[in-house]
């Protein structure tokens, strides 16, 4: 069949697993350049596509959907912070600290990093990020460093005061943020990519290793750890940590930011963890003993459930976040469930619920959260994400695509509301 070949070629040149995103995704891709390039015989088009390295970038660019924005999992950034001026800068009294975003997207990412360290204190003349995509148009949107209101979806939006301006199109990003990117085309996956690269202090690569089927994971995971410096640290996405502790990477122990150490090298004053025989599959954190009970407000009268997330259960959602970000995950969780019974039910709430169950290796109590904030707001991308993979996990594969497929019809629908 002419679309298993090009799934073929997909999974060769940027490994993509068809069956990650719905192989309906890629069939769509398809019709998609069948029009522009006015074909109906999808066998022509094959053959076109197999001796065209410039009509295989086009059909990337169009399954590729950029799904990202600033800020999106804070505890990252606040640990790349951490780590930087706590370890690096205390051990360098000289140099430069080399951060590598990949894949880079639209920008987001790597910026985030760069106005993260700025606010930290770090002197720009002393770091430096590369921002790599297999994207060519997703490097172009970066460079142009414009964004919409999709790309501002963190609750604390100061950053955009400090580092933006308003312009016809949205804001625009400060040219001091963005002489600190460096934006390349590349593909993770290409023979001899960045051939002889190496020394990266920090890497981050998050939500990209899902897609791809065993066998490319492995590869991939032995380039980042090719490029990582020995006590380098990688970030990943919430459901790729086991990924990264079957091949021997430590964790650092800092909830919910999912970084990890090059096999053999823990961060100082932190000891392997060994995996649970149990959740072999599943995230591991650093699990501390509550260092203090959670206050408990006296219960209210439940209130109806509700998408959006009131003052009062922001302040409980903040609270759980401090909690597991002091790796109290118990108590976070604790947290959470007094939240329920006193404020109206949110997406938010269930969803860091979901994250929580999922970092202590209850999956299945963790995909029951995730579906309870989709039922709340059926837009949450990361609830969405995060259930797909759990349903992988329980065997569920043809769900688990379904969700894929219904994450990449959000994607494209709001990339085109952004105008992107």
């Amino acid at each position: 069949m002419v679309y298993a070949r090009i799934a073929a070629l997909l999974k060769e040149r940027m490994g993509l697993d068809a069956e990650s995103i719905g192989v309906a995704s890629v069939e769509r891709a398809v019709r998609e350049r069948l029009t522009a390039r006015r074909l109906k015989d999808v066998q022509v088009y094959w053959t076109q596509l197999s001796a065209s390295e410039e009509e295989l970038q086009e059909l990337i660019e169009a399954i590729v959907i950029p799904e990202t924005w600033f800020f999106r999992d804070p505890e990252a950034f606040a640990a790349l912070v951490r780590v930087a001026l706590q370890e690096w800068l205390a051990k360098h009294a000289e140099g430069t600290l080399r951060v590598l975003s990949l894949p880079c997207s639209t920008g987001e990412e790597p910026f985030s990093m760069a106005m993260a360290l700025l606010d930290g204190g770090l002197a720009p003349s002393r770091f430096h990020i590369d921002a790599i995509d297999i994207s060519t148009r997703a490097i172009a949107w970066a460079e142009q460093g414009t964004y919409g209101k999709n790309s501002f979806r963190a609750k604390d939006l100061g950053f955009r005061d400090r580092y933006f301006e308003p312009v016809d199109r949205g804001h625009r990003l400060s040219d001091g943020v963005r002489r600190q990117v460096h934006f390349r085309h590349g593909n993770l996956l290409s023979a001899g990519w960045l051939h002889g690269a190496h020394g990266y202090d920090v890497i981050f690569c998050r939500n990209v290793l899902i897609y791809f089927d065993r066998a490319t994971q492995r590869r991939a995971i032995e380039v980042l750890g090719r490029l990582l410096i020995p006590s380098g640290l990688l970030f990943v996405g919430p459901s790729e940590t086991g990924l990264l502790l079957d091949h021997g990477f430590v964790s650092t122990g800092i909830p919910l930011a999912f970084a990890f150490r090059p096999p053999g090298n823990p961060a100082p004053g932190l000891r392997p963890r060994q995996r649970p025989a149990a959740a072999a599959t599943t995230p591991t954190l650093f699990l501390a003993k509550p260092s203090k009970p959670v206050a408990v407000a006296k219960p209210q009268p439940r209130s109806a459930p509700t998408g959006k997330t009131t003052v009062a259960t922001e302040h409980w959602i903040d609270q759980a976040r401090r909690l597991a970000n002091q790796g109290d995950l118990v108590e976070a969780l604790k947290c959470c469930e007094q939240n329920l019974r006193g404020q109206p039910a949110s997406a938010e709430t269930f969803h860091l619920m979901g994250l929580l169950h999922d970092a202590v290796g209850r999956v299945r109590e963790a995909a029951e959260h995730y579906r309870k904030a989709l039922y709340l707001d059926p837009q949450h991308r990361d609830a969405l994400l995060h259930l797909a993979v759990a349903l992988q996990k329980e065997g569920d594969e043809r769900g688990a695509q379904r969700l894929f497929e219904r994450m990449n019809r959000q994607s494209a629908s709001a990339e085109n509301k952004d105008g992107g």
